[in-house]
């Protein structure tokens, strides 16, 4: 007789159904696992030997055979412990098999038999829900597990309690969702002294979505500055928030099941490899720019990433996914990310500044730059420069607009944006996901407006990806004015951030 539990395997955020065939016959004693298992599922049998042992069950002296089924399938991970154990349990006569044939079980096991949370449960509770199936998994997970829908969820501290709940002398609650609210932990907009460019330009980032890069010398707020727009961005909308938690389910990242409702900011530092940025490894996991998706990836000091590391961006920065090919799986991750990044103008920090600027300069700031490849330069929709601020300006009070005020203007510009690409039938969220040819019906020009951006495109050379950036730079600045038409003015904005030369900043 076979028993069979249901479970899955992971490929990137999807899942693939998995039968646990366990079969106990006569032969020399042996405990087997076949069904290309890794070495985290091969050591599954102690574990599972140690926790029936821990309840009082010892194996029988026979051979015991575990199929993971289908065969040709990299299992991977330690979540197939307790689908592992049911079916031993089921097998030995001591779980009625009525009781979990219509479910997915997952999670690691202990060796006193408790239940260890698990990466993946989120996407494991949408399977189950789209098959129509309940889940089992650990009381750790069962709050990620709960947003899955309504399904029925076991989700049990131990295999002893959930024998128990099965038999009926114990009764296994259903969780509940939890949200983990971090509103409020970044700092203000009003806290940061000067700097109206930037905050300008912070706020037009923030109402299209767009790539912003920041130039200044060191204390000059860049990184405050970035700290700051999570704080004066909109709410998740469900959709959103499912998807962000989804990869941070697969990732491992959810913090006690309970689901994140802020948008994401991840600042990886300097030396993060290839791997670590846009996913791979031996099992191919989310990297930083997934873990970043529907929120901020803040790059300090961008020059010092590894020029690969940069250039790796620039797909998905276009696509909004990334796809990791390996010889095992090839698997793709959503990716829609805001770009915020940071750099000083030369190595030293000081270029244009006579007191402090090293003997090398303006050379030092062309070489510096130089690091930044050109396309994907031109895939960023703002470059600002942020001055240096008078030191004493700390000791003056703040006078500035706080982010709640600003978050509300933003509020306002992506209500528009919403409702226009409804109108239009465009599948895009912000002004910085329209496609070339979606843009062209959302852009109207007036004369002057028209005059300028030919001028400006012969003049600056621009690329038609730059010139395509530059009318949705536009496009955003007229919806923060709740304007329909793009005028002059706003093109003109939108213009002056575009990426000036080395030699020009060091002679401001």
């Amino acid at each position: 007789m076979v028993t069979r539990v249901h479970t899955v395997a992971f490929q990137g955020i999807e899942t693939l159904p998995v039968e646990v065939q366990v079969h106990i016959g006569n032969g020399l004693p042996a405990f087997t696992i076949v069904g290309l298992p890794d070495k985290a599922v091969a050591e599954s049998r102690e574990r599972v030997r140690a926790a029936l042992s821990s309840m009082g069950i010892q194996l029988p002296a026979k051979k015991i055979l575990i199929n993971l089924a289908p065969a040709d399938v990299q299992k991977e991970g330690s979540h197939f412990d307790v689908p592992i154990a049911l079916a031993m349990l089921v097998a030995l006569g001591f779980l009625p098999a009525d009781q979990i044939e219509n479910h997915l079980a997952l999670g690691e096991l202990a060796l006193d038999g408790q239940l260890l949370p698990v990466a993946g449960v989120l996407p494991a509770a949408l399977a189950a829900a789209a098959q129509q199936k309940g889940l089992i998994c650990p009381a750790s997970n069962g709050a990620e597990a709960a947003f899955a829908g309504d399904l029925d969820i076991m989700a049990t501290s131990s295999l002893l309690a959930l024998v128990n709940h099965a038999k009926g002398t114990q009764l296994l609650s259903r969780p509940e969702p939890k949200l983990n609210a971090r509103a409020g932990t970044g700092p203000d907009l009003a806290e940061v002294r000067g700097q109206a460019i930037a905050r300008r330009a912070l706020e037009i980032a923030a109402a299209g979505g767009h790539n912003l890069l920041m130039t200044g010398p060191p204390g000059s707020g860049k990184s405050m500055l970035a700290a700051c727009l999570p704080g004066i961005l909109p709410p998740m909308t469900a959709e959103e928030m499912l998807e962000s938690n989804l990869i941070a389910s697969v990732a491992g990242k959810l913090v006690k099941g309970e689901f994140a409702s802020e948008r994401p900011f991840r600042d990886p530092h300097h030396s993060s490899s290839m791997a670590s940025m846009v996913g791979g490894g031996r099992k191919a996991v989310p990297g930083e720019i997934s873990l970043a998706h529907h929120g901020v990836l803040f790059l300090d000091e961008l020059p010092e990433f590894p020029r690969g590391v940069l250039e790796s961006l620039r797909q998905p920065l276009e696509t909004g996914t990334i796809s990791i090919a390996r010889v095992e799986m090839h698997v793709t991750y959503p990716a829609r990310f805001q770009l915020i990044a940071a750099m000083n103008p030369c190595r030293c920090g000081y270029l244009g500044d006579a007191a402090r600027a090293c003997s090398k300069a303006p050379r030092c700031g062309s070489d510096y730059q130089d690091r930044l490849s050109g396309p994907l330069l031109d895939r960023i929709d703002l470059h600002v420069d942020v001055p240096a601020v008078e030191t004493l300006a700390m000791l003056t009070p703040a006078a500035a607009e706080s982010s709640a005020s600003v978050r509300a203007r933003v509020a306002v510009a992506r209500t528009r944006q919403q409702a226009r690409f409804a109108a239009m039938g465009i599948d895009a969220r912000t002004n910085a996901e329209v496609s070339g040819e979606a843009l062209q019906q959302m852009v109207p020009l007036d004369t002057d407006a028209h005059a300028l951006i030919e001028d400006a495109t012969k003049r600056l050379h621009l690329s038609m990806r730059g010139l395509t950036r530059v009318l949705r730079v536009a496009r955003t600045i007229a919806d923060l004015e709740s304007s329909t038409e793009i005028t002059r003015l706003h093109l003109a904005e939108a213009l002056s951030y575009r990426p000036q030369a080395v030699g020009k900043m060091a002679a401001a």
